[in-house]
């Protein structure tokens, strides 16, 4: 198996180079390419050729290499499809706003919770990601933003120069708060090596009590997203298993406590879902007008807001997008309620950017 030169530290880094009969000062080089996301030894441009050949032989960058990359056809959004070093794989979204590039990481490969709408947990959970694999997927992105020239890509602020990464979301494949050190451990270090600040992270989770009061004992000032999907008890236990053993009420009284520390909004997501009758025909699951009422008085006067996500299709899931009419009578009603909402913007249905999506039809391939 090859050395991760990315995981070495400084002096082993240093050690690796001097006993491949190299002088030392090679080593901060290559540090420096392995910080800009270096996928390979032959894009170091300021080392020798005959040490780039010898390091492809013998070691690789980082933790993670590109199996697939996907780009809409808006040039917005793009997808990779990362493996790691054991053959697991993963995948990290790029979204080119004009307010910033945001990166769309994963803490685990696969994931144990069971939501009965999403693709990520179809292949079951494999196994935890360590604080460096999350961290190159960033790297990852910062290469491409760095390396790509498109005319169609946006450009944050208008700012053409702007090729960094300056939002993060925890929100890919995976359950953070039950991989919460290495995650913490990923998100000091993206604060502090690549300048990000904590009003710029988000971390999503469908609701790991004990996790969210980590993340208050942690006392970072970051942005918490809570998957949500039902007003009640009996209709989020149809769809997230995890609420047999974390309640709603159990769950948003976690989330107010970690936005009152730090007196940031909470966010509130909610899948939109259909199924179809025995006529084919879509009837709505979690998005009636009593549903949204219902979620009008769960979250009345608190500060927060609901982003609200039409379902993307899974293959192997059973439920279906409910039309654009029963999306924004939801949201009307919300609206009324003097519940703050928006519809999230689709990005990269054409690329299958649901999480799992890619790496769920690459085990098919």
């Amino acid at each position: 198996m090859k050395q991760i030169l990315f995981s070495l530290t400084d002096a082993e880094l240093q050690k690796f180079i001097t006993d491949l009969g190299e002088p030392k000062f090679r080593a901060a080089q290559i540090r420096d390419w392995l910080l800009r996301g270096a996928p390979d030894f032959m894009s170091m441009k300021n080392i020798p050729l005959a040490l780039r050949e010898k390091l492809e032989a013998v070691a690789q960058t980082l933790p993670v290499k590109i199996v697939k990359k996907l780009v809409s056809a808006d040039g917005e959004t793009t997808k990779f499809l990362l493996e790691l070093n054991d053959s697991e794989q993963i995948e990290c979204v790029l979204m080119r706003t004009t307010y910033g590039n945001s990166v769309c990481v994963s803490s685990q490969a696969g994931c144990a919770m069971g939501c009965k709408f999403c693709a990520s947990t179809l292949l079951g959970l494999k196994r935890n990601l360590t604080t460096d694999e999350i961290f190159s997927e960033i790297l990852v992105a910062q290469w491409e933003l760095r390396n790509t020239t498109d005319d169609k890509q946006i450009k944050p602020n208008g700012d053409p120069n702007n090729n960094d990464v300056s939002h993060i979301v925890v929100m890919g494949t995976g359950e953070p708060l039950q991989n919460t050190e290495n995650v913490i451990g990923f998100l000091e270090r993206a604060n502090h090596d690549l300048n990000i600040s904590w009003r710029r992270i988000t971390v999503s989770t469908c609701g790991i009590v004990p996790g969210i009061y980590d993340l208050i004992k942690w006392g970072r000032p970051i942005n918490l997203a809570i998957s949500l999907h039902a007003p009640d008890d009996n209709l989020r236990s149809t769809v997230m298993p995890i609420n047999n053993k974390y309640k709603i009420a159990d769950v948003l009284k976690a989330a107010d406590d970690f936005t009152n520390l730090h007196n940031r909004q909470l966010m509130i997501e909610y899948i939109l879902l259909g199924k179809k009758d025995e006529n084919g025909e879509t009837i709505l699951y979690n998005c009636t007008p009593e549903y949204a009422e219902d979620l009008s008085k769960l979250l009345h006067g608190k500060n927060c807001m609901v982003n609200l996500i039409p379902w993307n299709t899974v293959d192997e899931r059973d439920f279906a997008s409910p039309s654009g009419n029963a999306v924004h009578r939801f949201q009307d009603i919300l609206i009324k309620n003097g519940i703050h909402c928006r519809i999230r913007r689709e990005r990269g249905t054409d690329i299958g950017s649901a999480c799992g999506q890619l790496r769920l039809n690459n085990k098919k391939d």
